[in-house]
């Protein structure tokens, strides 16, 4: 069996993306890891380049700013990794450059694609998130944030990145701009993503935001709105509500959280929840589900 891993990331180090964490956190499990840089500024493929790991590809792109509307250009970047691994491969695990995964998962992980590498009905699968937010203390378990998505699909060329990157599905003509696609077939997994998009110091948080909304926008025409909303930096109060974490981060981020030098102080009150959303909450505090889910899959 062989495993293939991608990611893809610009200025990571300047907007506070733990790529590096994300890329070792993964690397003993993969037979090669594709790293999709783009024109960074910052040092972030120097710094890929220094993990010195024979497993890791870097592969150079320029971000087209006439792709910035309906964040199309983290798809593109998404298919061109896809794209980059090796033809041998079984399957190919797309980590997102804040996204990390759990040393003791590694091997749940290897053992559930070793058991389904011959059935051929599983596209892909379905792995649990843990969306960190403000510091590393605090998740959002509600429907803001997607609380399981599709990380590692089949070695299929006829699979694409989903929209912006939030997944990916089957097509039948891949140069077909127009075509919606057909939901992958998955298994879940009971291995979980680590989501630290959401965790910064508030400067480098607005920083990060500015740069995630312009890649939706065709203009800038919006940030005049974000400077006067945010100031000096980030104001985390966009959440319904949150959690206690209360398990152990991935090795890798340990150094991260024992630095953390910003204060968060979670207040309920300050959720910005609109009625409807209470009332959704007060049904998943009763039920214990969550209903009207959007599944951009297919669950085998």
């Amino acid at each position: 069996m062989k495993i293939s891993a991608f990611t893809y990331v610009r200025n990571g180090n300047t907007l506070g993306y733990p790529f590096i964490e994300s890329i070792k956190s993964l690397l003993p499990l993969v037979d090669e890891y594709i790293a999709v840089v783009g024109d960074s500024t910052d040092g972030t493929r120097e710094a890929i380049a220094a993990i010195c790991d024979k497993k890791i590809k870097i592969v150079d792109t320029i971000w087209d700013d006439d792709m910035r509307k309906g964040g199309k250009i983290f798809a593109q970047q998404a298919d061109i990794g896809f794209d980059s691994a090796s033809k041998g491969s079984d399957w190919l695990f797309h980590l997102q450059a804040d996204e990390i995964i759990h040393e003791d998962d590694l091997e749940i992980i290897k053992q559930s694609l070793q058991e389904n590498i011959n059935n051929k009905k599983v596209d892909g699968f379905l792995l649990k998130f843990i969306n960190f937010f403000g510091d590393y203390d605090h998740y959002c378990p509600s429907r803001r944030f997607h609380q399981r998505e599709i990380r590692i699909v089949r070695n299929n060329p006829h699979i694409r990145s989903y929209k912006d990157s939030m997944g990916f599905r089957k097509f039948d003509n891949t140069q077909d701009a127009n075509e919606k696609g057909t939901k992958l077939w998955v298994k879940q997994m009971e291995a979980t993503v680590y989501h630290y998009s959401w965790v910064k110091p508030p400067k480098k948080q607005k920083a990060k935001h500015i740069e995630f909304i312009k890649r939706y926008q065709p203009t800038d025409g919006f940030l005049t709105a974000l400077e006067e909303e945010y100031g000096d930096g980030y104001h985390y109060r966009d959440f319904d509500y949150l959690n206690k974490f209360s398990g152990t981060h991935p090795a890798v981020m340990r150094h991260e959280v024992a630095s953390k030098d910003w204060v968060f102080k979670y207040d309920p009150a300050k959720n910005n929840m609109k009625f409807k959303e209470k009332i959704m909450k007060l049904a998943e505090d009763l039920t214990g589900r969550q209903f009207f889910i959007y599944k951009n899959y297919k669950l085998l």
